[in-house]
């Protein structure tokens, strides 16, 4: 361990034993200021300030995740255990030369993220999703699911977004598909946004998002809020896990319920993961069309069978063929975007959804391989009429 790291953990536990004592100065750093000086003197000054420093981040942060928090370019955190922390910059895995000392530094970084939450996560109910206060997401796993130590991965929030234009300059997607897209959200077609892990999906659907008239009524739902959209009548609802008793949680599929009471022009669900598919089918399929959503699937195919198969874990006992019309009924266009091997994200497929003798299909409008975008195909006369009027 660095000499200066563990002198920091030992002056951290002194300063947090005399906490709350008579007489003690409620100027935080004023008083790991003066400790820092009082114990660690001989040290120069440059060397005390680091120490001060230091100490304030294992005290009320995030001990040595700041640095990596703090830096714009850093997309993702990875920590397991006492481990290098790995992280994620331009779509690329990198390995830091950062590290918990201890694991029970890993412990109190994480207890104090969650201690605001009023949620709790140990051995008996080791896993735990949460976020930070600036919209960054947090997954925890802890011993003994996590074989190495606990696992603490933050998905970071970028606070102003990427604009259409962003994703353009970045090459996500190209200027004649931005204005395809643009006029298919004004023309309140529903969007499907698909792609894996880490594609960006969140990303291009906030940008989508913007082409949203500023004279509608928008409710987004999500398990962590993460869109941001700038138009003036938005509400956000969020979905709430059970308390430490085991009660009081509110799940999407009671959110997307609740949403059709509150007279919303679109609904946007941050992404479709459960049996509450089948309540945003029957929303979309009755009224709510011009909604976007996401989804983890790899084509605009598997996009449509994925959603058939979470509506049918409702467990309503509809037939499969139900479904499926419903899905052919509430679906305009499948958006699929994948994250290259060199790292970047990309728009590789537009999908019409048309009916089949099966069902339901997605016709491939434009693809994109062998670096450049390529149209496959016209939009149908009905789609065609809509996109026209719009």
């Amino acid at each position: 361990m660095d000499p200066l790291d563990a002198l920091a953990a030992d002056l951290r536990e002194r300063l947090l034993s005399r906490a709350g004592e008579p007489g003690e100065d409620s100027d935080l750093p004023g008083r790991i200021r003066a400790l820092v000086d009082r114990e660690a003197g001989v040290l120069p000054e440059p060397r005390r300030a680091e120490l001060a420093a230091r100490i304030a981040e294992r005290a009320f942060g995030l001990g040595p995740l700041e640095p990596l928090l703090g830096d714009p370019e850093v997309d993702e955190i990875m920590v397991s255990g006492v481990a290098p922390v790995w992280v994620e910059r331009g779509g690329r895995l990198e390995e830091t030369t950062v590290r918990f000392a201890r694991e029970q530094d890993l412990r109190d970084a994480i207890e104090r993220i969650l201690a605001p939450l009023g949620r709790r996560v140990d051995e008996a109910e080791p896993l735990c999703d949460a976020r930070l206060p600036d919209g960054s997401r947090v997954n925890v796993v802890l011993p003994p699911l996590a074989l190495d130590g606990p696992a603490l991965t933050i998905r970071r929030f970028r606070r102003r977004g990427f604009s259409p234009e962003d994703l353009v300059v970045n090459g996500t997607l190209t200027q004649p598909l931005l204005d395809f897209l643009a006029r298919a959200v004004r023309a309140r077609c529903t969007i499907l946004v698909c792609g894996g892990t880490g594609s960006g999906k969140t990303t291009t659907l906030n940008a989508l998002s913007s082409f949203i008239g500023a004279g509608e009524r928008v409710v987004t739902i999500e398990d962590a809020a993460e869109l941001r959209l700038r138009q003036p009548h938005v509400v956000r609802l969020e979905a709430r896990p059970p308390n430490l008793e085991g009660r009081g949680e509110v799940t999407i599929r009671r959110l997307v319920r609740n949403a059709l009471r509150m007279r919303p022009d679109r609904i946007i669900v941050g992404e479709v993961r459960g049996p509450e598919a089948l309540d945003m089918l029957t929303a979309l399929s009755t009224g709510h069309d011009g909604s976007l959503s996401t989804v983890h699937a790899g084509s605009p195919a598997e996009a449509l069978r994925r959603v058939e198969v979470l509506a049918l874990m409702a467990d309503i006992g509809l037939p499969h063929a139900a479904i499926r019309e419903q899905v052919a009924d509430a679906f305009d266009l499948v958006v699929c975007q994948s994250r290259l091997s060199d790292g970047t994200r990309r728009v590789t497929s537009v999908a019409e959804v048309v009916r089949i003798a099966a069902g339901t299909g997605a016709r491939e409008l434009y693809t994109w391989h062998d670096g450049a975008g390529q149209r496959r195909a016209p939009v149908g006369d009905a789609l065609a009429a809509r996109l026209k009027a719009a």
